[in-house]
């Protein structure tokens, strides 16, 4: 019988998770450097104990969320050079996210059920975000809202395996996340912009991570 999935990530998880947000909201600048690196590691541990390293899926899959780990680490300070690096992070680890996917048996009926919500969002973003965008990072944003309407197609087109909810509603929560990170940046600086971006993006890259478990069965 497949075994649940271990307790000590989750547990990690939510704990730095609550100290990052908390921290966050009063500009409590040890705590943020304490709590993130630790809720980023706890998805890598918890990719490592489902058996990332054991599938080519999962390998794949540990790659993206190392990009993602090393994103966090990048966005921690206030500085653009960072931030950029940090986009640039993220960019790669989407496009390992895909390529992870694109592994599994592709279903083309989830892949056009994606399209029109994949094309909406993108859609509802390019007015909300571009024109706040300085001129010398608009094709870097525009390259990484691309490369995420991608990798949501890839999502999709895992309809059909075990463990394609996970990959769904994981890359859709991450993608929906990375809003509360522009708007931060770009269009209206507020502490709380964290208050629901932070869970939400922790919370995903945690269902990305179960979903190596799922796929490959070690997880119920």
């Amino acid at each position: 019988m497949a075994d649940l999935l271990p307790p000590g990530p989750l547990m990690l998880s939510l704990a730095a998770v609550l100290g990052l947000v908390l921290s966050d909201l009063r500009d409590f600048r040890p705590g943020r450097y304490l709590c993130k690196p630790v809720a980023a590691a706890a998805f890598i541990l918890l990719a490592l104990a489902v058996g990332a390293l054991d599938t080519t899926f999962g390998q794949w899959m540990l790659a993206a969320l190392a990009l993602c780990l090393v994103g966090d680490l990048c966005l921690m300070p206030d500085s653009d050079k960072t931030f950029l690096a940090g986009l640039g992070a993220f960019l790669i680890g989407h496009l390992l996210f895909g390529v992870a996917f694109l592994q599994l048996p592709l279903s083309m009926t989830g892949l056009l059920v994606s399209l029109p919500l994949v094309l909406v969002l993108l859609l509802v973003v390019r007015p909300w975000l571009l024109p706040s965008v300085p001129a010398d990072m608009k094709g870097a944003v525009i390259a990484y809202v691309v490369v995420i309407g991608g990798m949501l197609l890839c999502a999709g087109a895992t309809s059909g395996n075990p463990g394609a909810m996970a990959i769904i509603i994981g890359a859709w929560g991450f993608a929906i996340s990375d809003l509360a990170v522009a708007r931060q940046q770009f269009v209206k600086p507020s502490r709380w912009n964290g208050l629901w971006g932070t869970p939400l993006y922790f919370a995903a890259q945690m269902v990305l991570a179960a979903s190596i478990g799922l796929v490959t069965g070690t997880v119920a």
